[in-house]
């Protein structure tokens, strides 16, 4: 019975992951994007502030500060992929997160990649190949959001290599305050100052405080609870939840090539999700 609560409680946060697509665009298509990003971390760095008092130590903070300049990298690109692309395009493309992880953990720490894996990165870039087949700011969009999926990849194998050794709500405060500081220091580069509209606002509450500090809040309580497989078939469905959410509020159709190829990138990342993988993770 247990199990069903935590697994409820964190599809909950995966939906409400997959709303946050369509409520993204709709925001940063009027607001600017690093203005945006600084706004929303700097609420949760606020609202985990508390849960993180007396976690954080020397080295909590180094290994949070490296992973967090990664998170200022994503976002930045999955955002300005959503603004320049539709929401399902972008939400099935950030599902790839789960496909780049195992690359990265290769690359960089030498865990095996197996056949098996390479054969479902290699769908899922076929897939990605269909499902770009809109006009050419569609595939920019999509491409865009490609690389900050790719940059999620990378985040995923650090904290698989460095969650172990520290706190989890430390570390993912740091995380959050440290993309909070990035995106605060860019703004002014990149975007004038000017005030939320209500709209704004209403997005920054759900992406901020729901999206990013209960989101992940509610992913560490419930991993402990729940194995592995379990975590990650869950974390499965916000591709699809993007979709849905894209189809019912944002308008997005797609074509029948596209919904083949989205097919195809779903069923490559389902086929990562086997009992001997890692737990993924993400802020």
């Amino acid at each position: 019975m247990r199990r069903f609560f935590y697994s409820g409680l964190l599809l909950g946060a995966v939906c409400v992951w997959g709303w946050t697509f369509v409520v993204i665009k709709d925001a940063v298509a009027c607001y600017g994007v690093t203005a945006f990003l600084a706004l929303r971390f700097v609420l949760g760095t606020l609202a985990l502030a508390p849960f993180a008092a007396r976690r954080i130590d020397r080295g909590t903070f180094r290994a949070g500060v490296i992973i967090g300049l990664t998170l200022v990298c994503a976002y930045l690109l999955q955002t300005y992929g959503i603004r320049a692309t539709t929401a399902t395009n972008a939400g099935l493309i950030s599902g790839l997160f789960i496909v780049f992880a195992p690359l990265f953990n290769r690359l960089l720490f030498g865990v095996k990649t197996r056949f098996f894996d390479w054969l479902a990165i290699g769908l899922s870039i076929a897939g990605l190949l269909l499902l770009a087949g809109g006009g050419a700011s569609g595939r920019f969009g999509d491409a865009l959001a490609l690389v900050g999926a790719s940059l999620f990849g990378l985040h995923i194998a650090l904290l698989d290599r460095y969650a172990v050794r520290h706190r989890v709500v430390g570390l993912a405060f740091v995380q959050v305050a440290t993309a909070a500081a990035g995106f605060l220091a860019l703004w002014p580069f990149v975007d004038g100052f000017v005030w939320p509209t209500p709209k704004v606002w209403f997005a920054l509450g759900v992406t901020g405080l729901l999206g990013t500090a209960a989101g992940f809040y509610i992913q560490t309580l419930a991993q402990r609870h729940l194995s592995a497989v379990n975590a990650a078939a869950i974390f499965f469905l916000e591709p699809l939840f993007a979709a849905l959410f894209g189809y019912l509020l944002a308008g997005d159709r797609l074509t029948p090539i596209q919904l083949a190829g989205g097919a195809i990138m779903l069923a490559a990342i389902a086929a990562l999700l086997r009992p001997d993988k890692e737990a993924l993770t993400r802020p």
